[in-house]
């Protein structure tokens, strides 16, 4: 419905039962069909070769050569180079990869062994990235190749994230044919997700522009692992970024993610000051991330050094990966992090994975009245009027038209 009008309720362009099946799986085989091949590339990777219109990984015995140079690294003396594109540094001898396992010194020249190579795709709600303040009600067509600049122990995606490319099948996907399979999908959104953005940051940044001169939405879900100038580069054709904070302490990143927390901050910052819309997520684990303590000193953080408009969504783990042997986090324990961040002024905090949970509707800052309503991840009800609450007038912080 138009913006104009007095009081903005739309919904979604799909009817519930339609919705559902997506979530189930759907949106996988219809993701296959807008990229031209009979299945998507997740299910081909369960079997031993790649179906027609795919390219079949090659044999991880054998060189896997690459066109495309890598960018954002220097070369040394001996044939040496040195990534600069995440705070990792890898100095890498020829013939070796970094440490994300996708980008590889041939020769004395660094090359990415992921551009373009698709390992799946699907078609999301926008509300799944989470990003909140940003379309609510639409899709997102989502991507990933293999691989990532950390290993954090509780990841849910750790089947791609930390697998090197030729053990996945894959599809080659430039930029103008994802640009296609976005708009076949009806997505105004093309999202970097699944694994890290970064490590694919070539083929990012080229898809990105592609998808700002085709008049579509890019966002990018990442771990904030990235040096200063790539992330101001990569940001220029993004529409949104959203980061996973995976908690408030050094200690943490250091033994459960193999990363540091000092340059996520340091992102997170930049892409606020970029102007940039902005969402963070905390994936709650119990005994490990999830006091009181640390929520109440990333909260003040968040309003002292981005203001109280970001949103800042709290999760609900569940066991993965190395992380089989924790329990899910307690309902309650994200329920009071969000109660915490609210005290300490955010203005808009989330609860996730928890069903039915009232706290992943948006309530208006100033008048406390429902704007956005969900169940899970289907927006039932928005009421804005250009970008404003529709109750009071406040302006409500995000990205509310395509």
């Amino acid at each position: 419905m138009s913006g104009s009008e007095e009081v903005e309720v739309y919904r979604n362009d799909v009817d519930r039962r339609d919705f559902m099946k997506i979530l189930a799986g759907a949106g996988a085989a219809l993701c296959a069909a807008h990229l031209g091949c009979s299945r998507s590339a997740a299910a081909a990777a369960a079997e031993a070769a790649a179906p027609a219109g795919e390219t079949k990984a090659p044999s991880t015995k054998g060189p896997f050569v690459s066109d495309h140079e890598a960018l954002e690294y220097e070369k040394l003396d001996g044939g040496a180079v040195h990534c600069l594109l995440c705070p990792r540094g890898c100095t890498v001898r020829p013939g070796q990869r970094g440490y994300c396992r996708v980008r590889e010194n041939q020769g004395g020249t660094y090359k990415t062994l992921v551009y373009g190579r698709v390992c799946t795709a699907h078609v999301d709600p926008i509300e799944k990235k989470p990003l909140f303040h940003f379309l609510p009600g639409t899709t997102a067509f989502s991507i990933a190749t293999a691989g990532c600049n950390v290993a954090c122990q509780f990841c849910q995606n750790w089947e791609i994230s930390q697998a090197r490319p030729e053990d996945l099948p894959s599809q080659d996907v430039p930029p103008a044919k994802l640009v296609e399979a976005a708009r076949r999908s009806g997505s105004p959104t093309v999202a970097f997700t699944y694994s890290e953005p970064t490590i694919f940051y070539e083929y990012e940044l080229d898809a990105a522009q592609e998808c700002k001169k085709a008049g579509l939405h890019s966002v990018t879900i990442t771990n904030g692992f990235i040096r200063p100038e790539p992330m101001k580069r990569i940001c220029e054709p993004l529409s949104a970024v959203k980061v996973d904070m995976k908690g408030f302490d050094e200690d943490f990143y250091r033994k459960y993610v193999n990363g540091e927390l000092k340059p996520v901050l340091a992102t997170i910052e930049l892409v606020k000051k970029l102007g940039k819309h902005l969402e963070l997520v905390t994936l709650l684990i119990p005994g490990l991330n999830d006091s009181e303590d640390l929520v109440k000193a990333q909260s003040q953080w968040v309003v002292k050094n981005l203001g109280p408009d970001v949103p800042v969504h709290f999760t609900r783990f569940h066991p993965a990966y190395k992380m089989t042997n924790l329990p899910q986090t307690p309902e309650r324990t994200i329920m009071r992090a969000r109660e915490i961040a609210v005290a300490e002024g955010v203005h808009y905090a989330y609860t996730g994975n928890l069903d039915g949970s009232e706290y992943e509707n948006t309530f208006c800052h100033k008048c406390g009245k429902k704007i956005i309503k969900r169940h899970g991840l289907y927006v039932e009800e928005v009421r804005l009027r250009d970008g404003n609450c529709s109750y009071c007038g406040t302006a409500i912080p995000g990205v509310w038209k395509a």
